[in-house]
Parts: structure tokens; sequence; C-alpha cells
């Protein structure tokens, strides 16, 4: 039994080594372009696999309050078919909102299909699985805990995604859990964004969605009710990018590092989890130093995950040294993922600035190619600024020797968060 014990000792070390120390790529663009010119446009989509689709409808939703029934709205009026991909899923008040509204859809004939990753959604697959499923609709785990997806364990679905009759589609950070809709335990309600979209560029995420359904059950959507004719809505240029760890060069890491080091004048990113490599460092700091003005939201002390933000504080060094401007939002936990850039690009979707989201997570974004976007989420992140406390090099040299000592320890979740 030694020799058991001697090779059960040496694989449980070469999973941890794996999974903590495998290098990173060295992403870097090749040249500099404009993020504003036409050639970036044919870059973006030639690296993120997708098209630019113009005449979308967009409507940003700041806060529960206004996503969750803007949702619930537009799933009651479904009339063929409801998409749904969720990271988090979770029993409450608007857990049960939501499946009360799929199972009256799914009862009234309407094809009601969820996928749940079966990691953040574990309670809601045990409790609330059943009744959407006697209700009639499909309900499907993302990597399940089998054995032979061990080796997968650690790709998990991120994506927050909702799409209706193949015409409306809502985007975002959120998944359906009570801390988006309101105050818990005396902790304020979540900060977050979603989008609702119309128009061409809905398909593509009705495709997006498909995919993680593909993989759970072996059926390609292939109806007209899934994917419509695409009829302009509006004036807003727009394009979804899907990433995913199959290839470990994903597309939301390549569309993040382009759309930073390629920016002319101002950046502005809202992140609930900061922890970009050596690479994306050092990309932020050639950008900031070439006179871009950069800006970057996160959580302050009310973070959901106090071991992630000691492990990001750890590198505030390196940012603010170059230039960076770091905003810690106060009132409770923001859990915006957005970047502004130029006053020209505006991307919404489930990628955090860590490694996690770029090389372990399947992850959706969608770009939006226009000033008035931007201006309105850059209204929120603004009021978001105003509420936050500005980080300054002097203050984060002065922090607490205790967090100097457990940041030392904390580098571990670069790789892995």
């Amino acid at each position: 039994m030694l020799w058991l014990t001697i090779v059960g000792g040496a694989f449980l070390t070469w999973v941890i080594v794996a999974m903590l120390f495998t290098p990173h790529i060295p992403y870097h663009i090749e040249a500099e372009i404009d993020a504003r010119g036409d050639h970036f446009i044919h870059v973006l989509e030639s690296t993120g696999q997708t098209h630019l689709e113009a005449g979308n409808r967009v409507d940003i939703l700041t806060n529960g309050d206004r996503f969750y029934p803007a949702m619930l709205d537009a799933i009651s009026r479904a009339r063929e078919t409801i998409n749904m991909e969720c990271y988090i899923f979770k029993k409450g008040d608007i857990g049960q909102a939501f499946v009360d509204a799929l199972c009256e859809r799914a009862r009234a004939g309407v094809r009601v299909s969820v996928v749940m990753d079966a990691i953040g959604s574990l309670g809601a697959l045990r409790r609330l699985r059943e009744p959407l499923r006697e209700a009639g609709a499909r309900v499907a785990a993302y990597q399940r805990f089998m054995w032979y997806r061990f080796s997968r364990l650690n790709n998990r679905t991120h994506r927050e995604l909702l799409v209706v009759d193949g015409a409306i589609a809502f985007v975002g950070g959120a998944g359906v859990a009570d801390w988006w809709a309101k105050p818990l335990h005396g902790r304020a309600r979540w900060r977050d964004m979603m989008a609702r979209i119309e128009g061409p560029v809905v398909s593509d995420i009705a495709g997006i969605v498909a995919e993680n359904w593909l993989e759970c059950c072996g059926e390609i959507l292939t109806g007209p009710e899934t994917y419509k004719p695409r009829r302009q809505a509006g004036d807003v240029a727009a394009f979804a990018i899907k990433s995913s760890p199959a290839d470990r060069a994903t597309a939301s890491r390549a569309l993040f590092q382009t759309l930073i080091e390629c920016a002319h004048d101002t950046i502005v990113v809202a992140t609930p989890y900061l922890l970009p490599d050596k690479a994306f460092r050092r990309a932020i700091r050639r950008t900031v130093r070439r006179g871009v003005q950069m800006s970057v939201i996160v959580p302050g002390p009310h973070t959901d995950q106090k071991w992630v933000r000691l492990a990001s504080r750890r590198m505030y060094g390196q940012l603010l040294d170059a230039g960076v401007r770091i905003f810690e939002y106060e009132p409770g936990m923001t859990h915006v993922k957005a970047l502004l850039v130029d006053d020209l690009w505006a991307i919404i979707g489930t990628t955090n600035l860590d490694n996690r989201s770029f090389e372990h997570n399947d992850e959706v974004n969608v770009a939006f190619r226009n000033a008035g976007i931007a201006r309105r989420i850059g209204c929120d992140l603004s009021a978001d600024m105003a509420r936050s406390r500005e980080v300054h090099l002097d203050e984060w040299r002065r922090r607490p020797l205790w967090e100097k000592l457990v940041g030392t320890v904390a580098w571990i979740l670069e790789r892995q968060q």
C-alpha cells in the first residue's frame, strides 16, 4: 500500500502545482492601433470571431429594482421560447419569483430551457429544479460532479444570460439571488447593472446560450423560434463575444487587453475582482504612461471576497505608481462589470479582471460602439466614484503590517481567482 500512497501523494501534488503555477500567457499587442478607427473593428471581429451588428436597441438597467422587474416582465410576455443560463441561481424571494414566472410560461406551452452551473447554483439545482421540470421546463446542470469530468472541474459557466422569443436578451453581471434585490442581514443591496437588448445581435447571444445547452444535453437548437431574422430595432452597433477555456488564449482576455492597450484618451473599469496578471499589469502601465487616463472602481470593505480583496490590494502599488486612479466603492458590494474606452466603446458582461474569468470560466460580453451608451454607463460609473474612496499611493504604502503579511500568501489567488 505504500506505493499507492506515494503515487496518490505525487498526483495530488501535481494537481496543486498545475492549478497554481501554470505559466501565464504573456499577452501583448503586435502594434498600436486607434480604438476609434475602422481597423480596430476588424481586429476585434477577427480575434473575437464575431461580427459588428448595427441596428440594436439597448437599455441600461441600474440595480436589481430595475433589471429584475424588466426580466420578469419579458418572461411573462414570452410566447415561444425562454432560454436562460446562470452561474448564480439561488433560492429566496427573487429565485422563487423567477421559478414561478418560468413555470407559468412552461405550462402555457412556451419552451423553457435553463442551464445552471453545478457549483454556482448548487442549492437551486437541488430545490428548484423539480418544480420547473414538473411544469414542463427543461433544466440542465453545467459541469456536474462526475468522475470523468474531474479534469474540467475548474471550468464553470459564469455566463448570466436570458433570451426571450429570440428577440429580447438580457446580459450583465447579475445572477438570480436576493442580495441583488434587497438589503440582507444588515448589508446593502449589491450594486450591479444589466443591459436589455433588442435587434440583430440578439441572435448571436441566443447562439451563445445554445452552446452550453448543447454541451449539457447534446441537443443542437435549430428552430426558427430560437433564431429570429435580424431586424433593426435601434441605432446601436454591438457585437457579442463568447469566451471559453477550451483554448487558453480566451477571447475575453484578447478583447479586454486590446481595448485597454489601444485606448487613446480615457479608460474606466468597474470590476468586483481586480487581479490582473503580470502581462496585463505591464499593459496597463504602458497605456497610462503614454497619457491615457485610467480609473478603476472596485469593492471596498463590503466585498463578498475578503481574501481576494487582500490579494488585489497587494498589487495596487504598481498601478497607482503608474498613474491609475483606484476607487473603492463604500456603500456596499459592487458587482458591476463594465469597461469604457475613449467615450465610444462600452463593454458589459460577466468577465472580471482576473485569471478565473480569462482562463477558467465560460464568459460572455457585449461590446457597444456607441457614444450614447458609453455616456449612459459613464453616468452610473461617475456616480459610483462619487460614493467611493480614492486610494492614494502614500496611503497604500502605509497599510497595516498584517495586510502586507497576508498579501504575501494571498498572491496564490492571482492564478485561480
